[in-house]
């Protein structure tokens, strides 16, 4: 079961990334990408390696390929998870949806298509880096049994810590600052992603894994509404639909 944010002290220093991917080239392109960008940077080419290398250097995120030999990159992502909270961005081959919408489902955090730009992959990790960061000035929210502690990077429900990943934790932060109010699923990449385009897939998956989390009947769900033709809505009354 994935454990709840770490609320360990952030390391001091430049963040630590963990590059798993069987192609050599593609590893050692991202590695020097990172490494320019600042960032301490270990390689891994299989699963049980990348398990190993993280069991003995905790990284701040992992570049996960998808298609891993032996253990594919779900599982290690899973296993990782298990481990404790760690943000995950994956490789996946371009036009394989399947893949990427199961990648989130394990808990993802991001994806990258082959081929991709290097650039813009440093660009997605300081993008979750950034969101992983505590706001220390941040006030904490709370409505319809839920809290969110910015500052510590935690949320519960009727007092319950709750198992949420990156993402999740930053939709729920959004829908209790904005309560009422009904986004669509390209405001929601926009304000909670940082993107002002990508796949709304992203959207549609973490919305359902939040819902499975905060919902009493995730499959009637009160607090995260669909509004039909425009996105969601988060009613911190949690009526019954009519």
């Amino acid at each position: 079961m994935q454990q709840p944010y770490d609320t360990r002290p952030a390391r001091t220093g430049p963040a630590r990334v963990l590059v798993v991917d069987d192609d050599p080239t593609v590893a050692e392109v991202v590695a020097g990408y990172l490494d320019r960008a600042g960032y301490v940077v270990d390689r891994a080419d299989d699963g049980p390696s990348a398990l190993t290398r993280a069991a003995e250097h905790r990284p701040d995120l992992v570049v996960l390929d998808l298609m891993l030999p032996g253990m594919d990159g779900l599982e290690v992502c899973r296993r990782m998870r298990g481990h404790g909270p760690v943000p995950v961005i994956m490789l996946t081959a371009r036009g394989d949806e399947d893949d990427r919408i199961l990648g989130l489902e394990v808990g993802a955090d991001d994806y990258v298509t082959k081929p991709f730009s290097p650039r813009e992959l440093v660009l997605r990790v300081e993008s979750v880096l950034r969101r992983t960061r505590p706001a220390a000035t941040a006030h904490p929210l709370g409505a319809a049994g839920l809290t969110v502690d910015p500052a510590a990077r935690r949320a519960t429900k009727n007092g319950t810590e709750l198992s949420l990943t990156l993402r999740e934790f930053d939709l729920l932060a959004f829908f209790l600052r904005h309560p009422g109010r009904a986004y669509g699923r390209e405001d929601l990449m926009r304000e909670v992603w940082g993107w002002d385009f990508g796949d709304l897939s992203t959207v549609t998956v973490h919305v359902r894994r939040l819902r499975g989390k905060v919902e009493d009947d995730p499959a009637r769900p009160r607090l995260i509404r669909t509004v039909w033709g425009v996105g969601y809505r988060f009613d911190p009354r949690g009526q019954e639909a009519d």
